[in-house]
């Protein structure tokens, strides 16, 4: 096995919560699966927290609202809102609190507790990639190379439509 640099971006923005090699200096193969660790804790039966509830929390932080953080990743506001509530009921404290509507509407926040769970689960998360990173590179050193279509345009599934539908 040679010796490779590997890049870690903790800061990946559209997936924050699964960490991976994603790039690498020298020679090798350019279409190998990048190998990732996603890491969620689970507290008992039906409670858990993970990467999904984390960027949840965190694109709260930074739009001070569920609905335009629902919007940012994705979800509807009834499904942030149901993930807001679960962790709210998970813990002895509340994640989020709500903000009182008025003439510029209402809002939410993380409490101090939903600051501190962020940083302690991507404590958590950074410490499990450490102890793993060179495992993780091993695996994906021996993952084979993902196959390109010849015509990137055409993807198999419209071709598969295409024969069926004759």
């Amino acid at each position: 096995m040679s010796d490779q640099l590997i890049t870690i971006d903790l800061t990946n923005l559209t997936n924050p919560g699964s960490i991976g090699a994603i790039g690498r200096g020298g020679t090798g193969a350019t279409n190998v699966a990048a190998a990732r660790l996603t890491l969620r804790v689970d507290f008992g039966k039906d409670r858990a927290i993970g990467p999904g509830k984390i960027r949840l929390l965190e694109a709260i932080r930074d739009t001070g609202s569920i609905t335009q953080a629902g919007i940012a990743l994705g979800m509807s506001y009834r499904r942030a809102w149901l993930l807001v509530d679960d962790m709210n009921n998970c813990f002895r404290e509340p994640v989020i609190a709500a903000q009182k509507g008025g003439t510029h509407g209402g809002g939410a926040a993380l409490t101090p507790f939903g600051r501190r769970l962020i940083d302690q689960y991507r404590a958590i998360e950074a410490e499990a990639h450490s102890a793993t990173a060179a495992r993780l590179h091993e695996l994906e050193a021996a993952c084979i190379k993902t196959r390109t279509p010849k015509n990137p345009a055409k993807s198999y599934a419209s071709l598969r439509r295409r024969t069926i539908a004759r």
